[in-house]
């Protein structure tokens, strides 16, 4: 018997894929081996055709392109399990790895100055040309595949055992999941009764008496299903648990522990492993290790372009300040940021004060603090471009959980569940939350409540491209709204 923990993310996990970690391998060795040909072929190909000469710089580059196109895709998780992923978010990885290796190839073909060298059309052809091929294969691999699955000789049969909305929702997964070689045969709740009752007869109805573990070990050995999914809730005892784990040890089903992260905070969880020792973080944030220095680059070089781009702007807007009332131009406010560390947000200022203590008044509109230019800046978010400063400092970052006053802090964390767990990421110019239309005065409870949802939900859904789908939908709708005041 194989006995694992089954990731919590369900939509989107293995579902037992890895009950074969040399299959998995396997599989994976054969994807990045067909990625390397079709990168080499697209750019031998368009040479080969033209009759044009192959210098030493095109082995260069394709080497490079190789290099590159691995460790991103690494970085992105190119190379996951296929089984649960639709094909949409498997094709978008591809483009994104793909559009993302080119980007660092041209440029450092600009700064060794070898654009010269190339022939455009050979690598126009290579670029274009690419990631249709990469995608083509996998459209024939999963068709294969689904073919495959679809025969009673791979298809695996699959009972849950366990109650609740974990258990609900891995039902249904597993019946999408059809054509990945998946057949649920029962969905199964334990019962309190001790008692095991009589075996059921030939084709006689799937009923509650099957989750006692005796019954469970009959239909192991008898082959009516190979992997259990045991969903740890409430109304599954530890004892059961462990009764039906150590009799179908004697059996070939593989078992999978599945947590009710429902129940617990495992819902924000990822799985890890110290020393070969399993765990499962309840609280934690994204942007460990390379995930966290692609985001840097991204504040880095983005931030910096818009500095360039809004200098004029920003100097006209002090400027404006400054000629329409009495006060600084930059509004200095203490905010929490990462780890909930005080920071201090620029912003220019709005308002004829300047309010920074323990007790803050939120704008409203027709706020009769506003400076003459005051509401037309934040009505359009012009404000908030001094922050692009703090972005640079590494205090905030541009897409991410807004940062709210130390003293709306203080007063919602006690409020709203979940509230500090937003801060365990930098807090950002624009966010999840701010895009889709929580943003502004939060004059009723569950404004922040659903504030604080969405911006929960960026954390756990982080990727790059979520960054950039959120900083061009604030472009085209985030810089002016009906709670923009």
């Amino acid at each position: 018997m194989e006995t694992a923990m089954l990731n919590s993310s369900l939509p989107q996990g293995s579902l037992g894929l890895a009950d074969s970690r040399s299959g998995e391998h396997f599989f994976t060795a054969v994807a990045k081996t067909l990625d390397v040909a079709v990168i080499v072929l697209m750019l031998l190909v368009p040479t080969w055709v033209r009759a044009e000469a192959w210098p030493v710089r095109y082995t260069l580059a394709l080497l490079a392109a190789i290099t590159v196109f691995q460790v991103i895709a690494g970085i992105l998780n190119l190379y996951r399990p296929w089984r649960g992923e639709s094909i949409s978010r498997q094709f978008f990885r591809v483009i994104t790895v793909w559009v993302a290796t080119i980007f660092l190839l041209l440029l450092l073909a600009y700064l060794l100055k070898e654009t010269a060298g190339f022939s455009r059309l050979a690598l126009t052809t290579w670029f274009v040309a690419t990631p249709p091929l990469m995608i083509g294969w996998r459209m024939l691999a999963r068709m294969a595949l689904t073919r495959w699955f679809e025969s009673s000789s791979s298809t695996r049969n699959v009972l849950v055992w366990g109650t609740g909305d974990i258990a609900s929702e891995l039902v249904r997964t597993l019946q999408d999941a059809r054509n990945a070689g998946l057949h649920l045969v029962d969905h199964v709740e334990p019962t309190q009764d001790r008692e095991a009752p009589a075996p059921r007869q030939a084709g006689e109805a799937a009923t509650d008496k099957l989750a006692q573990p005796e019954l469970l070990e009959l239909q192991a050995r008898r082959g009516d299903f190979s992997i259990l999914y045991i969903v740890l809730g409430d109304g599954l005892k530890k004892h059961a648990a462990i009764d039906v784990i150590e009799r179908l040890s004697d059996t070939t089903v593989s078992v999978y522990l599945v947590p009710d992260y429902f129940s617990t905070h495992l819902f924000h969880g990822r799985w890890s492993n110290l020393g070969g020792i399993p765990l499962v973080s309840v609280f934690d944030t994204p942007f460990w290790g390379a995930d966290g220095w692609l985001k840097r680059i991204e504040d880095l070089a983005l931030g910096s372009a818009i500095l360039v781009l809004a200098a004029l702007p920003m100097a006209l807007i002090a400027a404006a300040v400054k000629l329409t009332s009495r006060g600084p131009i930059l509004f200095r406010q203490r905010r929490y940021g990462i780890d909930g560390n005080e920071i201090t947000v620029f912003k220019f200022r709005t308002m004829t004060v300047t309010e920074d203590g323990p007790n803050i008044r939120q704008a409203q509109r027709g706020d009769a603090r506003f400076t003459p230019i005051g509401e037309f800046l934040r009505k359009y978010s012009l404000d908030e471009l001094p922050q692009f400063i703090n972005v640079i400092r590494g205090d905030m970052s541009i897409v991410g959980p807004r940062p709210h006053a130390v003293a709306h802090n203080e007063f919602y964390r006690s409020k709203v569940r979940g509230y500090m767990l937003r801060h365990k990421v930098k807090p950002g110019i624009t966010g999840w939350a701010q895009i889709n239309g929580w943003r502004g005065e939060t004059d009723g409870l569950y404004k922040m409540q659903k504030r604080i949802e969405y911006d929960l939900w960026y954390i756990r859904n982080w990727s790059f491209w979520l960054d950039i789908r959120i900083i061009l939908l604030t472009a085209v709708l985030g810089f002016a709204g009906p709670n923009a005041y």
